[in-house]
């Protein structure tokens, strides 16, 4: 017979649209960054290691593409997540606000954390813009304006080439959706940043007649040899290689893994195996999974993070010094929920 506490904890856990956590022995932690906020809905997460501790943001207001969408960070002093801050809005010099849209978070070797995001009515007319904080995330530098035809990271993480020297995967989405990278090589000043000078951009990686391609996610097999994951129209993962650091890519092509035109993420792990965050399936954002592999062509299921209705997309991951996994992602469009993945125990 069920007991009077249990039969109370499990309608109430229904009755804020939860399900238990899912049962993975990889997961160590299951999480929301925040319980309540100012804010309706959110999307877009990023998550970053500071010195001192995680800091994760993402874009907040009323619902994607109103113009009260700002992005707001949290950070993570060990113990618990801050209360959320917006620390970007898309106020104009005339008065008029815009939307914000997907913030990525980034910590190079040595410089300040660097908060990447865009501004614009839609993902279609956006334009890239950056903030620096010397505090691991508490105060931020006013906003800067990268160059024109430079939009920074444009979802997922970027990665390190050398001190200095970052190569982000980008995408447009003005004449159909079409990749390409942007190396960046500077200080991490406010002048650097806006310098056309420290910039350098590759030509689309596709065309809109073979795959409608945006978002890539970056996997270092070595410092010479990259590969790209990118999210499409066409029901799958597409990707490209590069040889020579990522100045010159391979033509895109199809993967085997599908893709429901949603967001991924990857982390190349400390032991050399790869992890991808992602919707696996053709249609809809109902299930999230991450994949395991040896070489980042052959996937196999390791992790289950979600399997019911709604809406769980939009991942970021990293591996962080202690060797665990922080995965952040949209729950519902409602919330941020933050889960740690101890990968010694994934199968």
């Amino acid at each position: 017979m069920i007991s009077v506490t249990l039969l109370l904890t499990v309608l109430s856990i229904l009755a804020m649209g939860q399900e238990a956590p899912p049962q993975s022995p990889a997961i160590v932690k299951s999480e929301f960054i925040y319980e309540h906020a100012p804010f309706p809905s959110a999307h877009a997460s990023t998550i970053v290691e500071t010195k001192g501790g995680l800091a994760a943001a993402w874009f907040g207001g009323t619902r994607e593409r109103d113009p009260d969408v700002g992005i707001w960070v949290s950070r993570h002093d060990g113990s618990q997540w801050s209360t959320p801050v917006e620390v970007a809005n898309g106020v104009q010099p005339d008065g008029k606000r815009l939307p914000c849209w997907n913030p990525v978070l980034f910590q190079p070797d040595g410089g300040p954390l660097v908060l990447f995001y865009k501004v614009g009515p839609s993902p279609d007319t956006w334009w890239g813009l950056a903030r620096i904080s010397s505090d691991e995330g508490r105060t931020w530098s006013a906003a800067i304006k990268l160059p024109d035809g430079i939009l920074g990271p444009i979802r997922a993480k970027p990665i390190e080439l050398s001190k200095g020297t970052m190569l982000a995967g980008s995408s447009t989405e003005d004449d159909g959706w079409i990749v390409h990278m942007e190396r960046y090589s500077g200080d991490w000043s406010a002048a650097s940043l806006a310098s056309a000078s420290s910039w350098q951009k590759t030509a689309p990686l596709n065309t809109k007649a073979e795959f409608g391609a945006i978002q890539p996610t970056i996997l270092m097999h070595s410092p010479s040899s990259l590969q790209i994951l990118c999210r499409t129209r066409q029901s799958l993962v597409a990707e490209s290689w590069s040889q020579d650091g990522g100045r010159t890519w391979s033509p895109m092509k199809a993967t085997t893994l599908p893709n429901p035109s949603a967001g991924i993420d990857t982390v190349h792990l400390a032991d050399g195996r790869f992890l991808l965050i992602y919707n696996p399936t053709a249609t809809g954002r109902a299930k999230l999974d991450i994949a395991m592999s040896s070489d980042g062509k052959s996937w196999k299921r390791a992790v289950v993070l979600e399997d019911s209705t709604g809406e769980y997309s939009y991942p970021a991951m990293i591996q962080a010094r202690d060797g665990r996994v922080h995965a952040t992602y949209t729950w519902r469009r409602e919330r941020i929920k933050h889960v740690v993945i101890d990968p010694k125990r994934l199968e």
